[in-house]
């Protein structure tokens, strides 16, 4: 399993919706309903399961799925 599949598995879980629908456009707040509870909690595993440390300014960047992979694969 790559990164982005990873990453998308771990916005699923958090969200509770299934990974084959989750599309770069959507708001991790509006569209997902991941709250600040559940957005530290989504940090917190991407950390954890992807190996990697993820500051505060960049965690406040990441409003879509797309932020959340475009920061885990940058150009």
């Amino acid at each position: 399993m790559d990164i982005t599949q990873k990453a998308l598995s771990i916005v699923a879980k958090i969200s509770g919706k299934d990974a084959a629908a989750l599309k770069p456009e959507l708001e991790l707040v509006a569209d997902l309903g991941i709250d600040s509870p559940k957005a530290l909690q989504l940090l917190l595993d991407l950390e954890d399961e992807l190996g990697l440390e993820i500051s505060d300014e960049d965690a406040a960047k990441m409003d879509t799925v797309g932020d959340v992979l475009a920061f885990l694969t940058p150009a």
